[in-house]
């Protein structure tokens, strides 16, 4: 097979899948505008990447096989729009899955394999569908009122499964070829038919998916970031979705439930790493641009703000190198990134991005969210007065400054800045769980040997 243009992809969502939004069933995706910005990314994606010939592939299809080609792997990364790094990582973390099973299960990981080789040869785009909606959060999946919160398998047949249930906050499904299900945590002995894991085609008959989206609907001048750049996020519902054993990878083995979550979170969190440390970057840029403007960047606790907001994007930078510097080969030869460091980083990271957030409000100052729009700035009769009451001083007119607000206002305090703000925090699996993989990858009895050296105390 050879690799898609941009209007092959958007021909190739004409399969029959089912889409709803904003309370009706979508039959042209193309046509809907919570979906045009999107699109129009990922077809120009392919537009960029397309090569003639039939064993060209995308470089996001690569497994880095040293830790240079995994630097330079998060370095495209991003350039990409999100449904082709969703492609990536998700793909990356199969076969850390894979690698993880291997050992026990030698099936599995081949059926990972050949599903990874599919989805490059058909330049496919996939989605990972790991957060189920779990119900009472106090009670394990069997012990639910309605079992079907936690996605199961509810029939297994010689040719394949059955699979039922709901998964939540998936980036892009609607807009992409595959589904990756796997299971949102841990299971225990007695939970096997919640141990699942598969791929599921977005148009395969029992799926259904629920959009929002935090594309600006009006007054796109107003959001020069979130018009140019958002993509659809589904809520994916899978009613008795058959799926051949080809596209099984996990059917009721609770030993290995945790590997697939823990694999897809190592990914995840890496490349939530690697985009905060472009985030961080722009905080700092839209702090320094709006002091300038404002006539305060010489204020010292404005400096100090910013002295802040730099150390934060270093050190975010610094553990992303790190998790890259220590990243190990698996027996298969494929390189994956330090849990502790991807861990430690993300982390810090998330917990702090809001402080960081913070801080711009408060250089900024109150424009951020009342300055006059662009419609008005533009007016005829008004547009003069605005201009001249935005302006600060020589050099900084009212038109870049009210610009300026608008650009702050659309990426950190309206409908894409409050998704950034949850998704900061939340992707890859939340604080806790980067706290758990942290301690247990930390070198914790190096640690207390140093603390017995310190009081005089014995190993042994």
């Amino acid at each position: 097979m050879a690799m898609m243009t941009g209007g092959e992809y958007l021909a190739s969502l004409d399969d029959g899948r089912r889409v709803f939004a904003d309370g009706q069933e979508i039959k042209d995706l193309s046509a809907h505008p919570q979906f045009a910005t999107a699109l129009d990314l990922i077809a120009a994606g392919y537009d960029e990447h397309h090569r003639p010939g039939e064993d060209a592939c995308g470089p996001y299809f690569a497994i880095p096989r040293s830790r240079d080609e995994l630097k330079r792997l998060l370095e495209e990364l991003l350039h990409w729009d999100m449904v082709t790094v969703t492609t990536s990582q998700g793909l990356l973390a199969l076969l850390t899955a894979a690698a993880r099973i291997r050992p026990s299960s030698e099936e599995y990981a081949r059926r990972i394999e050949a599903y990874f080789e599919y989805c490059k040869d058909n330049d496919l785009r996939c989605v990972q569908a790991i957060t189920d909606a779990k119900g009472d959060r106090m009670r394990s999946p069997g012990a639910q009122d309605d079992p079907d919160v936690y996605t199961r398998i509810v029939e297994r047949r010689p040719d394949g499964i059955v699979v039922r249930g709901a998964k939540l906050h998936i980036s892009s499904a609607a807009v992409s070829h595959e589904l990756v299900v796997m299971p949102t945590k841990k299971m225990k002995p007695g939970e096997e038919d919640w141990a699942v894991a598969c791929a599921i085609p977005v148009n395969s008959p029992g799926v259904r998916i629920v959009n929002t989206n935090y594309a600006p609907r009006e007054r796109t001048p107003d959001f020069p970031h979130s018009s140019r750049h958002n993509m659809p996020e589904g809520f994916v519902i899978l009613d008795d979705v058959f799926v051949p054993n080809e596209r099984v990878f996990l059917a009721g083995e609770t030993e290995h439930s945790a590997t697939f979550a823990h694999s897809l979170g190592l990914w995840e969190r890496l490349g939530g790493t690697a985009h905060l440390v472009e985030i961080g970057d722009t905080l700092v840029g839209l702090a320094q641009l709006i002091a300038e403007a404002n006539g305060t960047e010489r204020v010292s606790h404005i400096r100090e703000k910013i002295a802040e907001m730099i150390i934060y994007a270093t050190l975010v930078r610094a553990g992303l190198e790190a998790a890259i510097a220590n990243a190990e080969p698996s027996p298969e030869g494929w390189y994956f990134p330090s849990e502790l460091f991807t861990n430690a980083a993300k982390h810090f990271g998330a917990a702090e991005f809001s402080a960081m957030v913070r801080h711009l409000h408060d250089i900024g100052g109150g424009s951020i969210v009342t300055a006059p729009s662009i419609a008005d700035l533009e007016h005829e009769e008004i547009g003069p007065a605005i201009r001249k009451y935005m302006r600060t001083k020589e050099g900084v007119d009212g038109e870049y400054r009210t610009r300026l607000f608008h650009a702050i206002r659309d990426y950190t305090a309206d409908a894409f800045g409050g998704w950034q703000l949850v998704t900061m925090l939340q992707s890859g699996g939340g604080l806790y769980a980067q706290r758990l993989v942290a301690r247990k990858h930390y070198p914790m009895d190096k640690a207390k040997a140093l603390g017995l050296k310190v009081a005089g105390i014995p190993e042994n």
